[in-house]
């Protein structure tokens, strides 16, 4: 990382608590400043945010043009990573730049393999030979053993436990508390209930609950994400 004194401003896409949240530990663990929230038009909740001002994205650049600062965005897995799937996109296709943010507090190995808008909170655990794609979420104290792939857009809640040699498909959501058997292929999109037991590959576009997990035929409506 760039010394401090080089660093650019730091603008977080979302703007919800779990932006606020993030907000608070990049500040905290990294040399890094945020400046703004940034989400779309139809998404900002107020001129006001965390005590930080909120764009909308479509008209960052003329706040903040792309070579005057990164972007970071922590937002949750609305639309099966979806939206933020969208919003890195199109940031980037308008020529803005994404760090990411690895907690200290996560437990990992010096080579590890991840791309840009990987965020790695506190407690998780990477071990070696593992890689992870871009604009992907690994939240607190989630378990991704060795030689997992981590898809990118993808969202790893928090104590969720990957065995070895796991892949997990683009856009995919493994649920709080989840365990997924070594070997195992989680699709693109699909979903990993909360709680769930994981023996057996995935289909794409599908929701799996229960243990051991199966195909719900009915799933429930997604809660709504801050």
């Amino acid at each position: 990382m760039p010394s401090e004194t080089t660093l650019p401003p730091l603008v977080m896409l979302g703007a919800g608590t779990f932006a606020s949240m993030t907000r608070y530990c990049v500040e905290q663990e990294t040399p890094w400043r945020v400046v703004a929230f940034a989400v779309d038009s139809a998404w900002v909740p107020g001129p006001v945010h965390d005590g930080l001002p909120v764009v909308p994205l479509e008209s960052l650049h003329e706040h903040w043009p792309p070579d005057t600062v990164r972007l970071l965005a922590p937002m949750g897995p609305r639309e099966a990573n979806g939206l933020r799937r969208r919003c890195y996109e199109q940031a980037k296709r308008r020529g803005y730049a994404f760090e990411s943010y690895v907690s200290p507090r996560a437990s990992t190995w010096p080579d590890i393999e991840h791309g840009d808008n990987c965020l790695v909170y506190e407690r998780a655990i990477i071990q070696p030979r593992s890689t992870i794609g871009s604009n992907v979420i690994i939240r607190s104290a989630a378990h991704v053993s060795h030689h997992c792939i981590i898809g990118s857009h993808a969202f790893i809640a928090p104590g969720a436990i990957l065995a070895g040699n796991v892949v997990v498909g683009e856009q995919a959501f493994v649920g709080v508390g989840a365990t997924v058997r070594d070997g195992v292929r989680i699709a693109p999109r699909s979903v990993v209930g909360a709680g769930a037991v994981l023996l057996a590959d995935t289909e794409p576009d599908a929701v799996y609950v229960g243990n051991p997990a199966r195909k719900a035929e009915n799933p429930p409506p997604a809660a709504p994400r801050a």
